[in-house]
Formats: structure tokens, C-alpha cells, sequence
């Protein structure tokens, strides 16, 4: 009797192991299943960011090459490292940056930039061949840039978007800078709401880059005199 009732009390003391076991597996697929709910619940309530790009007309076709001759590569133009977080800027006072966290570029405004002075150098005629710079020796020049400004304005009165873009052209051979230039446009934005804001940057920013290259020299007038304009 003595040994059946030790075997009763190691059986018993098993199951009762065994049923907490049980017990704490059903608690955790309670708390799991009630944690997928929440999630479920706040998924309806997720913001995905909106995405925007800068849209300039294409330039026209350009006119047929006279008398020139020099070639020049672009190199990608820089810009401030706030610049290059993605999230569209605005500046609620002089000192003080912020960013949209649900609005940003869908391209990287340094790439665009250049871009666009490819295009736009291309159609000039001012040069026999314009090509992103590649670190070859087959150019005579090169183009340097920079993006300084692409933020929305909201402490001068109304709301207002700033563009600054600087260049530079340098002689290959010689490292002399033969030309440079820096532009700084503001534009209006009328109504206070993000895609308002971007199409007034796209139109800011045309205007930037037309100002920026139309004082280049052509080819003939290229030169380490040049100075700057």
C-alpha cells in the first residue's frame, strides 16, 4: 500500500506539472493572439509616406555644332547633408530646420540637379560633347556644382520655397577655373499645403538653373581669363 500510494503521490505531482505547463503555453497564445489584434486593430490607422519630383520641361533640341569644339563631364553636384535625408525641408525660423516626415523626394535632388545641367548644356551648342563625369581624361572640362538651398520658407511673410545653386568650370589640363556662378531664386507659394509647395520649387527651380547657365561663355570664349560672371 505504502508503494502505491508513492506512485499515486509521483503521477499526481507530474499531472500537476504538466497541467501548468499547458497552462502557461494557453496564457501565451492568449497574450499573442490579443497582441496580432491590436496590431490588426492599428494597421487601418498606418501613413505611408508621399513620394514628389521635380518636373522641368525638356530643353530644346540643340542647334547644329559651328565652330565648337570643347567637351566638358558633370560631376554630381553636392549639397548640405540635410539636403540629402530625402524628407522635404521647410525653415520655421532662420536658425531652425525642420522636415516632413510623411513627404519626401522619390529622387535625390543632387542627382536631379545635375541632370537637368546635362540636359540643358546639351541643348545650349556652347560645347561639342557634355557627358557625366566619369573620371576620364577625354574632356577638356569639367563642371563642378553645388545644391545650397531647396527648403520651404515660413518665417519672411507668406510662405515662400528658396533655391541657391552654385557652379564652377575648371580647365582639365591646368586646374584653372575659368568660369563660375552662383543664383539664388525665391518663389511664392499660394496655398500652405505640400504639393503646393513642391510645384512652386519645380518652378523656382527652373528659373535657378536658367539664370545659373545662361551667362556661361561658348566654346571660343573659354579660357583662363575668362573670370567670372
Amino acid at each position: 500500500m505504502m508503494r502505491w500510494s508513492k506512485g499515486t503521490g509521483i503521477l499526481s505531482r507530474f499531472g500537476a506539472r504538466r497541467r501548468m505547463s499547458m497552462r502557461k503555453t494557453v496564457t501565451k497564445i492568449v497574450f499573442s493572439l490579443a497582441g496580432l489584434v491590436i496590431l490588426a486593430g492599428c494597421g487601418g490607422r498606418v501613413r505611408y509616406p508621399n513620394y514628389y519630383t521635380l518636373n522641368l520641361p525638356a530643353p530644346p533640341d540643340p542647334p547644329a555644332a559651328e565652330n565648337t569644339h570643347a567637351t566638358v563631364a558633370i560631376r554630381e553636384f553636392r549639397a548640405p547633408a540635410y539636403l540629402r535625408q530625402g524628407a522635404i525641408v521647410y525653415k520655421p525660423s532662420p536658425e531652425q530646420i525642420g522636415f516632413y516626415a510623411y513627404h519626401r523626394w522619390a529622387i535625390n535632388p543632387c542627382e536631379f540637379v545635375t541632370d537637368s545641367v546635362i540636359e540643358r548644356l546639351r541643348a545650349s551648342g556652347n560645347f561639342a560633347r557634355v557627358k557625366p563625369y566619369d573620371g576620364r581624361p577625354d574632356i577638356e572640362y569639367v563642371l563642378s556644382g553645388r545644391l545650397e538651398k531647396l527648403e520651404e520658407i515660413d518665417h519672411a511673410s507668406g510662405v515662400k520655397v528658396e533655391v541657391a545653386i552654385s557652379a564652377q568650370l575648371t580647365n582639365l589640363a591646368t586646374g584653372v577655373t575659368v568660369w563660375s556662378n552662383a543664383v539664388s531664386e525665391v518663389g511664392d507659394v499660394n496655398k500652405h499645403n505640400v504639393p503646393a509647395v513642391v510645384s512652386e520649387m519645380n518652378r523656382t527651380m527652373e528659373r535657378a538653373i536658367e539664370k545659373l547657365l545662361r551667362p556661361m561663355p561658348a566654346d571660343g570664349a573659354i579660357g583662363p581669363t575668362a573670370g567670372r560672371y
